[in-house]
């Protein structure tokens, strides 16, 4: 992001605020493919009675960019830290994807006013209502 986003964009996620909050009580624990940055909380307990944990993304702010394992260290379902783990992925698992709604790559089916194909002709047997 560049240095004018932080400064008037809250959207983007990483404003100066968040970079101040960061530098003073988080320790980065890790860092994923996509490039995220993970931090703990360095000393005390946050609003739940455990050291906070957060996320940074490298660019937009979009929670689907978390991969599962990350997502379940933040969401605290898992203690361990991803980079601390032997996890090895098993052959019929496929790589995390972000959801692409809204974007050119989001999925248009058939028949989709923003897809390239047309809609097949209905073989129903539907009639519309007609008052008397």
């Amino acid at each position: 992001m560049g240095l004018l986003s932080e400064i008037f964009s809250w959207w983007g996620g990483n404003t100066w605020g968040t970079r101040l909050f960061t530098l003073r009580k988080g320790k980065q624990v890790g860092q994923d493919e996509f490039g995220n940055r993970y931090f703990v909380q360095k000393s005390g307990v946050g609003p739940l009675g455990v050291p906070a944990r957060w996320v940074i993304y490298p660019k937009l702010s979009e929670a689907s960019q978390v991969p599962p394992d990350w997502h379940g260290w933040l969401h605290y379902t898992v203690d361990t830290i991803p980079t601390d783990e032997r996890y090895h992925r098993r052959p019929w698992q496929k790589p995390h994807q972000a959801n692409l709604t809204g974007t050119p790559l989001a999925y248009r089916p058939k028949g989709s006013i923003l897809g390239k194909g047309e809609r097949a002709k209905s073989t129903s047997d539907y009639k519309a209502w007609k008052p008397h």
